[in-house]
């Protein structure tokens, strides 16, 4: 999640840059056509992306647990003069059971102009940002279902008090450019999906942009055209992906890439008029392997960093989505996404009441590589943290019971943190990142409950810790130090 810049919390959150220097970056323009191949869709394994969707119960009213995506194929052409949007998608889903009718989630202000079930003319009818397809499907059948549309998108209020974001979903700068950050939900502005983190789907994108301007999204770039008038980029997610890791980003972006100690490369994409920034971001490589010493290899096979015109960061699946401010484009901010790469994106929460799941052990990461890397000591770091704890249980709720209009507050971060570091001075480091690694393997490319998260620590600890999880996540105060081992 975007790591909140809170006045009263920022020597939690750490905003100093380590000074890592790259190991070998090199700018790189992309070529007039470049192509590195990928599988089409209609040659890959849908199973990997079979869900169990579910309705939510912090937000009821996005998703729809009827069908479960497996492949969203998104050919998406901007056009920045117009702030106009057209669009086609190929959606192949499983209905869940038998219904006379299924919906997905749409914002208003995008128009359809037709739709099709494997391939006959399908009515649709609008309520509120849902759209409704009126026709029959039955349990464990596959269909797909083709959309075509248009719009001038628009993001949507986002459920938080938070200062560095206000709203959700498909944005446009004065200068016509394009960003998404879209958690809890946004996707639905600039596209048709069940857009709920307990839906996880493959993805391929199509993006057509004035030249020289680029679109950037999740996944491999299969292909890059650029011709005179406009620039066309091919990407492709091999891996299931929740709606809201989703991303776009639409500029005139300048690649440069390095590669982490395993050879893994990482590009990041950043806009022509922000030299600085494309220096900043580089310490991703050397933070990905400092976080592989701790939660096992890299989850996913391709990765990058884009950064836009927005003051937050958002951990969207393989292509991390930074704004660019000085704080967001700090070493630990960055070193946090990252972490989420595994605690978020390859291991997701199937209910927004447990986005704690993400941020807990993500916050504890960070702090810990903070210590590393004579940022900040721990053991500062966590008195502060417990010092507000409390207050933030009392403005915002406790973390599994959050306000639902606080999303996004520090009290998903900190108390779950300190929750996870008391069980690790516990057991010692290295058996509480074995356990943690072993939690990623064993749900790989998943969306889980906090039952299945308590189950696994008992199991491999062989400790009772009911008692100790519902303090911390359910708690009205801050529990006491140390974990019950009885």
């Amino acid at each position: 999640m975007r790591v909140a810049a809170l006045a009263t919390l920022a020597l939690l959150a750490g905003c100093t840059t380590s000074g890592t220097e790259p190991r070998s970056a090199s700018p790189d323009t992309p070529a007039a056509t470049e192509t590195t191949g990928g599988s089409t869709p209609g040659h890959r394994d849908l199973d990997l992306a079979l869900s169990s969707p579910r309705e939510d119960s912090v937000y009821p009213d996005v998703g729809d647990p009827r069908v479960d995506a497996l492949h969203y194929d998104l050919d998406l052409r901007w056009i920045p003069t117009a702030r106009k949007l057209s669009a086609y998608a190929r959606i192949t889903f499983r209905a869940t059971r038998d219904a006379s009718s299924f919906q997905l989630d749409l914002a208003p202000p995008m128009r359809v102009l037709g739709s099709t079930l494997d391939g006959e003319h399908v009515t649709t009818r609008r309520r509120g940002d849902d759209l409704v397809f009126l026709a029959p499907v039955e349990k464990d059948v596959r269909y797909e279902l083709v959309v075509i549309y248009v719009g001038r998108p628009r993001p949507v209020p986002a459920p938080t008090t938070r200062s560095d974001f206000t709203s959700l979903g498909f944005t446009v700068t004065d200068d016509g450019e394009v960003w998404t950050m879209q958690e809890p939900y946004g996707a639905h502005t600039w596209y048709p999906v069940n857009d709920h983190p307990s839906d996880k789907a493959l993805y391929d994108f199509t993006i057509e942009a004035p030249s020289p301007w680029t679109g950037v999204a999740n996944g491999r770039l299969v292909s890059l055209e650029r011709g005179e008038e406009t620039t066309t980029t091919s990407w492709q997610l091999t891996e299931p992906a929740a709606s809201y890791l989703v991303t776009v980003a639409i500029a005139d972006h300048v690649r440069s890439s390095n590669t982490t100690e395993d050879g893994l490369r990482v590009d990041y994409w950043v806009p022509r008029d922000m030299p600085d920034a494309a220096r900043k971001v580089r310490v991703a490589a050397a933070a990905v392997d400092w976080i592989e010493e701790r939660l096992g290899h890299y989850p996913f096979p391709s990765l990058g960093m884009v950064v836009t015109d927005s003051q937050s960061a958002m951990e969207t699946q393989t292509m991390v989505t930074l704004g660019s401010t000085d704080y967001v484009l700090s070493a630990p901010v960055i070193v946090h996404e990252l972490v989420h790469q595994w605690y978020g994106d390859q291991v997701s929460p199937a209910d927004w009441r447990d986005v704690w799941l993400n941020e807990g052990m993500t916050m504890l990461l960070q702090w810990l590589w903070e210590d590393d890397h004579d940022v900040r000591p721990i053991a500062g770091t966590v008195s502060a943290a417990r010092a507000a704890d409390r207050t933030l249980r009392r403005q915002h709720g406790a973390p599994g019971a959050y306000d639902p209009g606080s999303f996004g507050e520090s009290n998903i971060y900190y108390p779950p943190a300190l929750m996870w570091n008391e069980l690790r001075l516990e057991l010692g480091d290295r058996r509480f990142f074995d356990i943690a690694a072993r939690w990623l393997e064993e749900h790989d490319n998943t969306s889980v409950t906090r039952s299945q998260m308590y189950a696994h620590w008992e199991r491999e600890t062989g400790l009772e810790l009911s008692d100790f999880f519902e303090a911390w996540i359910m708690g009205e105060t801050t529990p006491e130090r140390g974990v019950p081992t009885g």
